[in-house]
């Protein structure tokens, strides 16, 4: 159990976490802070044109930066990216500071979710599957090191899989209100 003020929500790219972290935010009365959208914003450009001019690792550092930044803040929803764990810094960081859910989902809903999505730069490329799969062999271990909670991705609308969520966190999270 970790008492917090906080959630955190990570999971693969595709899970459906701001979707998810849209209707937690609100049931919750939590700010919602996507980590994706706030880079974004920073910098004024696309993540794609970050990974083009800067590669994965000036993308990493910005991520770093910001979580650090945002996971500082009381009573949020922050909504990581799917590769934000890889950093054992972001993840000591994630713990310490907000209740983890881990919003899982295989590569395979990964698959058909992202059927129609170009802006994904780690995923650019022929075979996705394979990509999927490889980044799920990587992440898989280290959302399960930081989660505080797993809530397994079925294959429903984003309502019921939000009441399930909702119920789920409401058994185990020791919610702290901020002071």
């Amino acid at each position: 159990m970790n008492p917090s003020c906080n959630l955190f929500v990570v999971g693969p790219t595709g899970a459906g976490k701001t979707s998810l972290g849209r209707r937690l935010a609100h049931h919750y009365g939590l700010e919602l802070v996507d980590l994706d959208q706030e880079i974004e914003q920073t910098c004024g450009v696309p993540i794609n044109t970050i990974f083009e001019v800067e590669g994965e690792a000036g993308f990493r550092r910005r991520e770093s930066h910001l979580l650090d930044e945002f996971s500082l803040r009381t009573g949020i929803l922050l909504v990581t990216g799917g590769g934000a764990v890889l950093d054992p810094l972001n993840r000591q960081r994630l713990h310490a500071r907000g209740y983890v859910i881990w919003l899982q989902a295989t590569p395979e809903q990964q698959l058909e979710r992202l059927r129609h999505d170009t802006q994904r730069p780690l995923l650019a490329g022929t075979d996705r599957q394979q990509r999927l799969q490889a980044m799920a062999a990587i992440r898989n271990p280290l959302y399960l090191d930081v989660a505080d909670q797993t809530i397994p991705g079925l294959d429903e609308n984003v309502a019921a899989a939000s009441e399930r969520c909702i119920a789920l966190v409401d058994a185990h999270w020791q919610r702290q209100h901020a002071a």
